[in-house]
């Protein structure tokens, strides 16, 4: 009876594992969208669209709450080791950047609706801002398919993507810093705020990737000396 009953727990155990995955994937594609959304609610002054950015994450908190009690319940039942207790705690920590994307976008649609009926973004900074919500959401599609696939490769591919945005970063300071710059203080505090936000959130999915790396192969991303290319262009799913 009991080697009946040790493969049973054992399938239960592993589907506890793909579950906590399936939210993580969840977690990212909400994000991923939240950042979307709030970057469209900033540059078009769109209050609905704010409040309904700002409201959604509070299902990615509940999503980190849960997966948290779940990966926590299986370390005191099952107390994993080697692969299955890395599967565990990188988890957590993913979950972890995942749910403060979720704020940053959230920071973005605060912004707008503080702003509402005006717009936070001048004109002239529009497509930036743009580009730098556009490319945050694919960083974030990109970490959401490392977490299905595993792809060591793929994982590794966000960290030089990231330079992308990097770059889109100091272009608002040159912008910022710039003789000819004409919108005010408080606009000027506004950009700032919101370039740090977009810098943040792709760390943030740099971050996610990297722990992948760490689950997958027991090292840090930084330990592995490949040569991946830049695909920042590739669209997301």
């Amino acid at each position: 009876m009991t080697y009946e009953r040790e493969p049973k727990m054992r399938d239960a155990y592993h589907e506890e594992l793909d579950s906590i995955s399936d939210s993580l994937v969840e977690m990212a594609r909400l994000v991923g969208s939240a950042i979307g959304r709030a970057t469209t609610a900033i540059l078009d002054a769109d209050l609905k669209l704010a409040e309904s950015v700002i409201e959604a994450d509070q299902k990615v908190d509940e999503l980190q709450h849960d997966l948290e009690a779940r990966a926590i319940a299986l370390l005191a039942r099952q107390q994993p080791v080697a692969t299955d207790l890395r599967i565990v705690v990188t988890s957590l920590r993913m979950s972890a950047d995942l749910e403060r994307s979720g704020d940053l976008a959230q920071h973005v649609a605060k912004l707008a609706r503080l702003r509402y009926p005006e717009r936070a973004v001048p004109r002239d900074l529009h497509a930036t801002i743009l580009e730098m919500g556009q490319l945050a959401q694919r960083l974030m599609a990109k970490a959401a398919e490392v977490i299905i696939t595993k792809d060591v490769d793929l994982a590794l591919q966000l960290e030089q993507d990231d330079d992308a945005m990097d770059l889109l970063h100091r272009t608002l300071f040159q912008h910022l810093m710039d003789d000819r710059w004409k919108h005010g203080i408080e606009t000027a505090v506004d950009v700032t705020l919101l370039g740090r936000y977009y810098e943040r959130y792709a760390d943030h999915a740099v971050a996610v990737a990297k722990r992948v790396v760490y689950l997958v192969t027991g090292e840090h991303a930084d330990e592995l000396q490949q040569d991946i290319p830049s695909v920042t262009g590739v669209e997301s799913a």
